[in-house]
């Protein structure tokens, strides 16, 4: 698809970083020229135009954590897809839902009950890249590594990506029950007995191991994943912090993004200490979280959200955004398109986008929104860097 060198995005309610403009959006290879509170009617014939008809333009929605690759890959258990072909259909919807940059999640360390093999992350991420590499993606894929700090063979996988520059994001993820995510050991024999129907002794089994893979591997596998982060400037997020402890923890191994704290009280520390706070978009379109933490909605109120992941519904990252707006006085539609966009831009260090502004990319997104109708957003049309990609 050829991009036309200029072209302008007119009659539209441009979201800029602190207001919401009607006018116009010009766009020059690739990139925002200049934001005009105009229609954009009067520019030359020879321009490619494209008319808004009022809708909102936003930036780009950037993607911090997703899981959602590996259900186009692995659809059921023991089923493989082609991996190209899984990661075209997870590109597309992507694109679909608005965004424009992903970091697409890698599972680094198998569980007992992991439907994955060893290596299969890595042939995955080489499949990610070749399929860039042939031009068979809309939008722009990283890899974001989620290392479970309580697998024996968690570094083994990690270190497979020693050399990949790729990967922008390491999570650190300790999923042994009576802590952090399910500290309710109810809420976790629930969410595993059911998903992986296990009986009473295979599960009672399964718990000890977790308890012990914590103790013995947790501690050394974080100190060396901070090490290695360090060395090659990859950005390190925790994960499912609940205790100011475990904030301290974090900050103490140079952690610059806090997923999705279980408690108000780790949310409010890991702020307070300038970590970017990222909930899950779910949480916000449902009204609370799945395993019974403190729900996105209680951050806001707190002024301690910063960022917001779809998590496992791509979709749900616009309709959050608009749900904000309409259940919140503290958000306005810059403020809450922020979550989506510039935040996670600016903690994880892409400078080149995340706002509607002149120099930057031209990552942009056409978006109605008639809540009178329906609260889901319509994304009507996808740019990245000026061309149309859905």
């Amino acid at each position: 698809m050829n991009t036309p060198t200029e072209q302008v995005f007119g009659n539209a309610h441009i979201v800029l970083a602190e207001s919401v403009v009607h006018g116009s959006v010009r766009v020059v290879d690739g990139r925002v020229q200049e934001i005009s509170e105009s229609s954009g009617a009067g520019h030359e014939p020879s321009v490619a135009t494209v008319d808004c008809q009022g809708d909102y333009l936003i930036p780009g929605l950037i993607e911090l954590h997703t899981d959602h690759l590996e259900t186009h890959y692995s659809p059921r258990p023991g089923v493989r897809w082609g991996m190209k072909a899984a990661i075209q259909a997870h590109d597309a919807q992507i694109a679909a839902a608005g965004i424009t940059t992903v970091f697409d999640c890698l599972r680094m360390g198998l569980e007992d009950e992991d439907q994955f093999e060893a290596g299969e992350m890595r042939l995955l991420a080489t499949a990610l890249r070749e399929a860039r590499d042939q031009n068979r993606l809309r939008v722009e894929h990283r890899l974001h590594l989620r290392c479970e700090v309580s697998a024996r063979d968690m570094l083994s996988d990690f270190n497979q990506f020693a050399d990949d520059d790729d990967v922008g994001l390491v999570s650190m993820m300790d999923h042994a029950p009576g802590q952090r995510q399910f500290t309710s050991l109810e809420a976790f024999k629930l969410y595993h007995k059911t998903k992986h129907k296990m009986s009473d002794e295979v599960y009672e089994r399964y718990i000890a191991g977790r308890v012990a893979g914590s103790e013995k591997y947790a501690d050394k596998n974080r100190r060396a994943l901070a090490e290695q982060c360090a060395q090659r400037g990859v950005v390190m997020a925790s994960h499912d912090d609940a205790t100011l402890a475990h904030v301290d923890e974090s900050i103490r191994f140079g952690v610059k993004l806090a997923e999705f704290p279980t408690t108000l009280e780790a949310a409010k520390a890991s702020h307070e200490a300038g970590l970017g706070v990222l909930m899950g978009a779910p949480n916000v379109v449902r009204g609370r979280s799945h395993s019974g933490n403190v729900a996105a909605h209680t951050l806001v109120e707190n002024r301690c959200l910063d960022i917001l992941s779809s998590d496992y519904v791509p979709a749900s990252l616009l309709q959050a955004v608009f749900a904000l707006t309409e259940s919140s006085e503290l958000m306005g539609i810059p403020e809450a398109i922020a979550t989506v966009t510039r935040n996670p831009a600016r903690f994880i260090g892409l400078h080149d986008r995340g706002e509607i502004a002149e120099g930057l990319r031209a990552d942009l997104v056409r978006v109605a929104y008639h809540p009178e109708q329906d609260p889901a957003p319509i994304v009507r049309g996808v740019w990245l860097k000026g061309e149309r990609v859905s």
